[in-house]
Formats: structure tokens, sequence, C-alpha cells
């Protein structure tokens, strides 16, 4: 990251967590190069940052222990959607995820069958064991990867209403 946005950072950090007053801002380096602002010096490498208006009202003006504003109302010409579409949107979500699930369950079948329990048959090419061991990783790397997107899939559709 570059100075300007590990200041744009840490202006968005105070502006977070509520910070009103004037405040003195520290871009500090460490021995393996790495920038933190802080709000005091840590050590010979900090140097102060001039920041103008560095008074920063917090979002929404909101306080620490204050309640959160309500949330933002729709204006009154933001476009609906009916039901009846809201559903048949869903169900054709639903399909398609559904389908989606059927190939990645096949494929991961597939993948199963071929690993063989870490044991897959050796192909032609493979007559060194380096390739063979190669293949296997990348079987096993392959069924974690279906294995993930498996139930990246069953958690889409549970959300699903």
């Amino acid at each position: 990251m570059n100075t300007r946005t590990l200041v744009l950072h840490g202006l968005a950090l105070l502006a977070v967590s509520g910070a009103a007053q004037a405040q003195q801002i520290f871009l500090c380096v460490d021995a393996d190069g790495r920038k933190e602002l802080t709000d005091s010096r840590k050590g010979k490498n900090c140097k102060m940052l001039d920041l103008p208006g560095a008074t920063i009202p917090a979002p929404g003006g909101a306080r620490r222990g204050t309640t959160p504003a309500a949330p933002a109302v729709a204006p009154a010409n933001f476009p609906r959607v009916e039901s009846s579409e809201q559903k048949a949107r869903d169900a054709d979500r639903r399909a398609i995820l559904t389908d989606e699930l059927n190939t990645e369950n096949r494929k991961l079948a597939d993948l199963r069958k071929e690993f063989n329990n870490g044991e897959p048959e050796r192909r032609a090419d493979e007559r060194n064991s380096t390739k063979y061991q190669e293949r296997v990783a990348g079987l096993k790397d392959s069924i974690a990867r279906a294995e993930q997107n498996v139930e990246a899939l069953k958690r889409e559709l549970a959300n699903i209403k």
C-alpha cells in the first residue's frame, strides 16, 4: 500500500471510531518496512502527518453510546418487484443452483472414482513416480475444491426463500 492509501484507511478508521476532536496521527514504519497508522509515536521511524481539517465527524453524525439511525426508506418511486415475479425469479435461481449442484456432485463422484482412495491407476506416461505423485496431489486438490463447491451450492440453496 502506498502512503496515501494508508492515510485514507486511517482517516476512515478514525471516522468509524467516532473521533470528533483534532488528533495527532503518526505514520510508523517497522524494521520489515510495514507501515502502520497510529495515534501515538511508537519509535524513531514514526513521523507525524499533517492532515488539514483533522476534525472528523462520525458517519451519520453518530457518536459512541448513541443508538444508530433508522434504516433509510426507499423513495416512493423506487421500482418494486411483484411477489409472483420474485417467486418466479427464486424458482429459476433454485433450478439453476440445483443443476449446478448435480453437475458438481457428478464431477466429485468421478474424481473420487479416479482417485481410488489415494491409489489411482498409473497411466502409460507416468513411468516415474514424480509424475504419478503430482497427478495424485492434483486429484486430491480437485476433490477438495469440488467438495467446497458442493457445500457452497448447498448453502446458497438453503438461503433461497
